[in-house]
């Protein structure tokens, strides 16, 4: 539904701090489901654990928002979108954070965010990330969109 280079139009990160490949469905005001590919050339397992890499929960976290963000924006009528480019979405809290599985290099890591709750700017969403089905992080995030 939407790769990379429509992603870079709505959220300001870039690599190595892009954390969402691709968006495969998203439904305004409800659902959004996007994926990243891990790959071993990531910066962060040159650190991360060396011999043993596995990807950073809070990397996973934060995918998680970057997908919520996304969902946010698309969310928003069209004459808002077109301000996208002077919004940010910033974190206000992470509740109930859970990690269930490591993610490792190779792992296509699925994240699937539903809305808990929208009033105006702020956001509460149910994310959850997946690798092959698997629960592997959960978490419930509150963000709100603001002015840069």
């Amino acid at each position: 539904m939407m790769d990379v280079v429509q992603i870079q139009k709505i959220l300001p990160h870039r690599y190595p701090f892009l954390l969402v490949d691709r968006v495969v469905s998203c439904e305004k005001e409800q659902a959004i489901e996007a994926y990243k590919n891990v790959s071993i050339s990531e910066p962060i397992f040159e650190g991360h654990f060396p011999g043993h890499p596995i990807y950073p929960g809070v990397m996973i976290i934060e995918g998680m928002a970057q997908a919520g963000g996304i969902l946010a924006f698309e969310s928003m009528s069209e004459d808002d979108q077109d301000a996208t480019q002077n919004k940010v979405v910033y974190f206000m809290s992470i509740d109930k954070c859970k990690f269930r599985n490591p993610v490792r290099p190779g792992d296509r890591l699925v994240y699937r965010l539903g809305v808990i709750k929208h009033k105006g700017s702020i956001w509460v969403l149910d994310g959850k990330a997946y690798v092959d089905d698997k629960l592997v992080a959960e978490a419930e995030l509150k963000a709100m969109i603001v002015d840069k």
